[in-house]
């Protein structure tokens, strides 16, 4: 077999990527190990900055993400028994976020993809990469082989592409967090019309959505801590002392329907190629949730890519291929900066004293009080425009 690009990885990166170059006329194959119906039910990120929103309108995969996502134009920081409503539409005029499940972006583009008779290949087992310091990399699978002019690198943290660039090329950028988010998907309606991001002495909740009818929150808990020690019960008692703390909010319950706990983390792996490998997506960076720009930075960097290679294979350039990883690093790191001030600023680390934790009310004050601060927030949530950063 021959193709242009090999994909390795059916996730939102992968997906965009193929759906994106078929757009410029480039011919893909794209290998995922999972099944379609994994990747179409991983309950991943929910929340979509306006470009990706933007990106995924204009190319024709949007129908149904402006019909049944949910627009939202603020957020509130709940801390000290009160709520601060963070204003976009005042704010950041013009911009907001969707909550739209990454689940259903997945649907979409997979869609999409088949409806062009796009080449997607579930459970694809042994994948790997060679020759890709070479212009003439393949991949193996199974007994096939896949030969390409370029493999893109969208398969994950834990994926393969990475793990083959050469040892002492990729310099890896890295914090661990002293805590985890135990996560669930609920049936029940959301309490609120907006998410709320609530700080409290027992560590920090969030309150989410993903539709009119099933809601998604998610609790601060220690690194190692185990699902099985966390029954509903003990969830949603949790979940009501971190956000029943203003007056008036009820949170209602239901049934929780998926739950989970996932380590927080940020990553950076430097550069994001290596020859004819380019990665995208959390294959090159990892932010904790807390700042919601997973996915988003996924989409940047498919951008990105998708002119890099255009460029390429319309007239041979490499001008712009050469430059990727340096093109999507500077959006990267706003990023991680926005994602680690997001996290440090609402939940609880053992290590402060009491200095530090009133040091962190005293910048949530600031937050919440300055026009000036709230708008760095702002801006930063719904996502910078293109070419602001990256």
């Amino acid at each position: 077999m021959r193709t242009k690009v090999g994909i390795i990885g059916a996730g939102p990166a992968g997906l965009l990527l193929s759906h994106l170059l078929h757009l410029r006329g480039i011919d893909s194959v794209v290998l995922e190990r999972r099944s379609r119906a994994y990747v179409e039910q991983r309950i991943r990120a929910g929340v979509l900055e306006q470009g990706t929103v933007d990106t995924l309108v204009s190319s024709g995969v949007g129908e149904r993400l402006l019909r049944e996502g949910l627009p939202h134009h603020g957020i509130e920081l709940r801390y000290g028994g009160a709520g601060h409503r963070v204003a976009f539409e005042k704010l950041v005029p013009g911009r907001a976020i969707t909550v739209y499940g990454q689940q259903e972006v997945v649907k979409d583009l997979i869609a999409a993809r088949l409806a062009a008779g796009g080449d997607l290949r579930f459970e694809v087992d042994d994948v790997v990469v060679h020759d890709i310091g070479t212009d003439r990399p393949y991949v193996t699978f199974g007994d096939e082989r896949l030969d390409c002019d370029v493999i893109a690198g969208c398969d994950g943290f834990h994926g393969v592409c990475r793990p083959s660039i050469p040892e002492g090329t990729l310099t890896e950028f890295r914090r661990d967090y002293p805590f985890a988010w135990l996560g669930i998907l609920a049936r029940v309606a959301p309490s609120a019309d907006e998410l709320i991001y609530a700080r409290t002495d027992r560590g920090f909740a969030l309150h989410s959505m993903r539709s009119p009818e099933i809601s998604r929150f998610y609790l601060q808990v220690a690194a190692d801590d185990h699902i099985d020690a966390w029954p509903d019960e003990r969830i949603w008692a949790e979940l009501k002392a971190r956000l029943e703390t203003v007056p008036g909010f009820t949170l209602g319950t239901g049934e929780i329907i998926e739950k989970g706990i996932t380590p927080m983390r940020s990553y950076v792996a430097e550069p994001m190629q290596y020859g004819r490998l380019f990665l995208a997506g959390d294959a090159a960076h990892i932010v904790p949730p807390t700042g919601a720009k997973g996915l988003n930075l996924a989409v940047a960097d498919v951008r990105v890519l998708t002119e890099a290679l255009a460029a390429f294979f319309e007239d041979g350039s490499t001008a712009l291929l050469d430059g990727y990883s340096r093109a999507c690093l500077t959006r990267v790191w706003r990023a991680q900066h926005f994602s680690w001030w997001m996290t440090t600023l609402l939940h609880i680390f053992d290590s402060d004293d009491e200095y530090g934790r009133r040091l962190q009310t005293s910048y949530l004050d600031y937050v919440t009080t300055s026009e000036a601060a709230a708008t760095t927030l702002a801006e930063n949530y719904v996502g910078l425009p293109y070419g602001e950063a990256g």
